[in-house]
């Protein structure tokens, strides 16, 4: 085989008549040249069949550190199909290297490529008690905050008023322009959706009734929860987070502060009290998108569809709207702060802290959503 060119180096590949591979090397084996030359000579080196393998030293120029984890690799390969490896230095060029780096020690091996794979046992094993763990601080964070609720109402002065008011105002003050607008156009998209059946038989009125129903006992307190988690909750679980990554959380522990009382239930108390009179309001903004198609499509009279709206909802319909929204407020507020005092590592920790909070808010929201559905059902 003739010679192959590389910008610092060259190698020629001969057979000698025994059936023995050598590897002539020349020119500089160092860091520019090492890697390219070992994607080209490795695989010489995995199918060598023959008595052995030997390298060529004689006409290299100069070689470093990575040049010596380039006969290292060869070595490993040829090795590994039982083939004799031998380096042929004359001028000496490595041998000061070699000893250095123990390559003629038969318990010297190359560097390791890459990190193991672990075997699916070992994966098993790995998240099981990964999982146990989160168990465990979650069973310990729960409990941290049931206590703090009750030395709230043993010592009202313990709650920080100031940190729940601003907690309220970002949850739902803040909230109400994106909730509004999306529970507007979902009442718009409903009414109109069923207008184009129930037109048919003449029973455009009855829209009011599917509009009020839907949204008050069902798509209200279910879309308020779900922005709320992609709002807040995400919020709780960054703001939380980065306190943890930055040791703010072990400083307030230091300082003698309970960082449940102190982080978790000004915000736990603040989606308690807003997320309701969210819903509620997501309810009034849904039936006036109704309104819109009942009045302008439909050719209903504004006092005819709301005539029909409160006769449809009654009062067990609101509060269980609400009723459910209180739930959805504890399951968004705490996962959120759950997800911010598990968080570890560095920044991409809180990303991954905000999304996880999201990602399982919604997910209990509409496991939740489903039981309430199942007991009703049972009534």
């Amino acid at each position: 085989m003739g010679p192959t060119t590389d910008p610092a180096a060259t190698f020629e590949i001969a057979e000698t008549s025994d059936g023995n591979t050598v590897i002539y090397l020349k020119g500089r084996l160092d860091i520019l040249s090492a890697g390219r030359m070992l994607k080209r000579l490795r695989p010489v080196a995995a199918k060598s069949n023959g008595m052995g393998l030997t390298v060529d030293l004689s006409k290299l120029e100069t070689i470093d550190d990575t040049g010596v984890l380039l006969l290292f690799e060869l070595r490993s390969a040829a090795e590994s199909r039982g083939v004799l490896f031998e380096i042929f230095d004359p001028k000496g060029k490595a041998r000061r290297l070699l000893s250095m780096v123990g390559f003629n020690d038969p318990t010297a091996v190359a560097p390791a490529g890459g990190k193991p794979k672990s075997g699916i046992i070992v994966r098993l094993g790995d998240v099981t008690i990964t999982e146990a763990y989160n168990l465990r601080f979650m069973i310990s964070f729960v409990g941290s905050v049931a206590i703090s609720f009750f030395r709230i109402l043993v010592h009202p002065r313990a709650l920080r008023l100031g940190d729940t008011i601003t907690c309220m105002e970002k949850t739902g003050v803040n909230a109400l322009p994106i909730v509004g607008l999306i529970s507007f156009l979902l009442g718009l998209v409903m009414a109109f959706m069923s207008s184009l059946q129930l037109e048919q038989f003449g029973a455009n009125i009855y829209v009011a009734s599917l509009v009020s129903i839907a949204m008050v006992s069902e798509l209200g307190p279910i879309m308020t929860a779900i922005v709320v988690a992609g709002r807040s909750g995400s919020a709780f679980a960054a703001e939380i987070g980065t306190m943890k990554i930055s040791e703010e959380v072990d400083a307030l522990v230091t300082m003698g502060f309970e960082p449940a009382l102190f982080l978790a239930v000004p915000r736990i108390l603040a989606a308690l009290i807003v997320v309701p009179l969210l819903t509620l309001f997501s309810d009034i903004f849904a039936i006036a998108g109704g309104l819109v198609v009942g009045v302008f499509v439909l050719d209903l009279t504004t006092v005819s569809y709301m005539a029909k709206t409160v006769e449809t909802l009654t009062f067990f319909e609101v509060c269980w709207g609400a009723g459910k929204s209180l739930v959805f407020a504890v399951i968004i507020a705490l996962v959120g702060c759950l997800r911010g005092f598990q968080t570890r590592g560095g920044a991409d920790a809180v990303g991954n802290a905000a999304t996880s909070a999201v990602v399982t808010s919604i997910f209990l929201i509409i496991l939740s959503d489903s039981a309430f559905a199942i007991l009703r059902g049972t009534w």
